[in-house]
């Protein structure tokens, strides 16, 4: 599977750390920055792995601030994206399940490292259940990016 990946400078630790931790079990990672702990606007990145996952270039995105709240406003912004902010492991489960999500964003000043880690596996382990009143609910608010 691929992986988009992208992070502000706030977060570039945690982006490092993570994309080793997805290397190591099989996904292609596909960073789209920030690659130094220079300033930087969130937008430019999380834009960018965002149109990566809308255009199906990659299956999945993981964007990442110090907070993750503007990294998922950003990657939500685009036309066919689910973007759920996730600082719990149940959450990153019901998102996959419920949602059907195909970004998550984390804020790496709220989690640690090893939460991260856990967060991301169960978040990319879990398949959506598929259930015709989940989907349903899912038409709703894709149709909304039409409104």
């Amino acid at each position: 599977m691929k992986i988009a990946i992208a992070c502000d400078h706030g977060a570039l630790d945690l982006k490092r750390t993570l994309s080793a931790h997805l290397t190591e079990k099989g996904y292609e990672v596909v960073d789209f920055g920030t690659d130094t702990a220079a300033s930087c606007d969130y937008p430019d990145f999380a834009g960018a792995a965002a149109r990566a996952v809308a255009s199906g270039d990659c299956e999945k995105g993981i964007v990442l601030c110090t907070t993750g709240i503007g990294v998922s406003i950003t990657a939500n912004k685009v036309n066919g994206i689910r973007c759920a902010l996730l600082s719990d492991v149940m959450s990153a489960r019901l998102t996959r399940l419920h949602n059907d999500t195909n970004m998550m964003a984390l804020g790496a000043g709220v989690v640690g490292t090893m939460l991260a880690k856990e967060i991301v596996d169960t978040w990319l382990e879990t398949p959506f259940s598929g259930e015709a009143r989940h989907q349903r609910r899912i038409d709703k608010v894709m149709a909304l990016e039409h409104d």
